[in-house]
């Protein structure tokens, strides 16, 4: 099973649509208050940090290129063409390497991980952004890729986020002019329920270490200043012993 192309297309869409400038992007927050937060959660669980790190869902590779300072060997993967190329333009020092990825279709994380070994992963709100069909064998994706050694690092919005963003979608003015390209292309955060998310790891084989909460903070700023952060969970999940 692979992404629909409707799901595609819409990425296609956005990324090529998208300024290439850092922070033009809804999420592409500076890495100090996404990666650099998570990796305080994640690097304790990690039992080897000398494996490949594959950034799943790398986007334009902001958190890409900040990870692949701190490790060995680091691989943005993404399955929209237009987002990679955007990462690969602005890593001009080939800091990481980027590979198109369906994680969702089991047989490319597969063949990604008979490439590069067990590896760990890091994703950041990609599971949300899934059509519901996909969700499961994303995550079987994601299993696939650590192999028996990898840890993985998830962030996605929590069922608060909701009507935050309900709530900027649905302002007198509109959405915020960073928030509107991701409606306008039919990518709106979809609804994946608190409770589901340790479910698909468990059907994947996959086992929770730690989880919490942690606001996932934007680019986006209210008209009174203050930056939007929308709620979040993560969670750090590992192969089940």
């Amino acid at each position: 099973m692979s992404v629909t192309s409707r799901y595609r297309e819409a990425w296609e869409g956005f990324w090529r649509e998208a300024p290439g400038e850092q922070g033009a992007v809804f999420w592409d927050a500076e890495p100090i208050l996404t990666a650099g937060a998570h990796l305080a959660l994640f690097e304790p669980h990690m039992t080897d940090h000398g494996l490949p790190l594959v950034d799943l869902g790398c986007g334009n590779g902001t958190q890409t290129r900040f990870l692949a300072d701190r490790f060995p060997h680091v691989l943005g993967a993404d399955l929209s063409a237009a987002a990679l190329d955007h990462a690969r333009d602005a890593d001009r020092a080939g800091q990481a390497t980027y590979r198109l990825l369906d994680a969702a279709g089991k047989g490319e994380a597969e063949t990604l991980h008979a490439e590069l070994g067990d590896a760990n992963v890091y994703m950041r709100g990609v599971l949300h952004q899934a059509d519901p069909d996909d969700r499961q064998p994303l995550v079987d994706g994601l299993a696939a890729l650590l192999g028996d050694r990898g840890r993985a690092f998830l962030v996605e919005l929590s069922e608060a986020a909701k009507p935050v963003l309900m709530g900027l979608a649905q302002s007198p003015e509109g959405p915020p002019p960073k928030l509107a390209p991701v409606f306008r292309h039919g990518i709106a955060p979809g609804e994946v329920a608190d409770d589901a998310i340790p479910g698909y790891l468990s059907v994947a084989g996959l086992s929770v270490l730690a989880s919490g909460d942690l606001p996932l903070v934007t680019t986006e700023y209210r008209p009174d200043g203050t930056r939007i952060e929308l709620p979040s969970k993560w969670l750090v999940a590992a192969p089940a012993a």
